[in-house]
């Protein structure tokens, strides 16, 4: 069940992965006409709810895999922040990517939207890569 489990928590990292290109998905957008912004902000909201799915895949393998191990109540604690921040900025960059599409069907400029989207996706890439180091290199308790 544990092979299993860690199979499932890999695939999910993997579908996290969405996070790595966000950041650049986002600022290409300033880049695009008023339909091409709209339409690639469609698109992140899309995949971002898809990496969403993948957090609760993530939540709920870790926890199985946390259980099943002898680590440190720091790291877990660490880690579970880690993952805690970068769901809840997952779910808080959806808005301005939402109104990137909204601003561009109203007629407004979309760039201060663009420019939280992308700001936001960055903090969430660095969390990502900081969450990857600790699973990388646990602190497991000592006997």
């Amino acid at each position: 069940m544990f092979d299993f489990m860690l199979f499932l928590h890999v695939i999910g990292a993997t579908g996290m992965g969405f996070y790595i290109v966000l950041p650049l998905m986002a600022g290409r957008a300033s880049k695009l006409d008023g339909a091409g912004q709209a339409g690639l902000a469609s698109g992140l909201v899309s995949a971002n709810r898809i990496a969403q799915y993948f957090l609760v895949l993530q939540l709920l393998t870790g926890g199985y895999l946390m259980s099943q191990g002898e680590y440190e109540v720091i790291w877990m604690i660490i880690v579970t922040v880690l993952f805690l921040a970068i769901a809840a900025l997952g779910g808080i960059v959806t808005k301005p990517l939402k109104r990137i599409a909204t601003a561009i069907q109203s007629g407004e400029s979309a760039s201060a939207h663009i420019a939280k989207a992308r700001a936001l996706s960055l903090i969430i890439l660095v969390i990502y890569i900081v969450i990857l180091y600790f699973m990388k290199y646990p602190i497991h308790k000592s006997i």
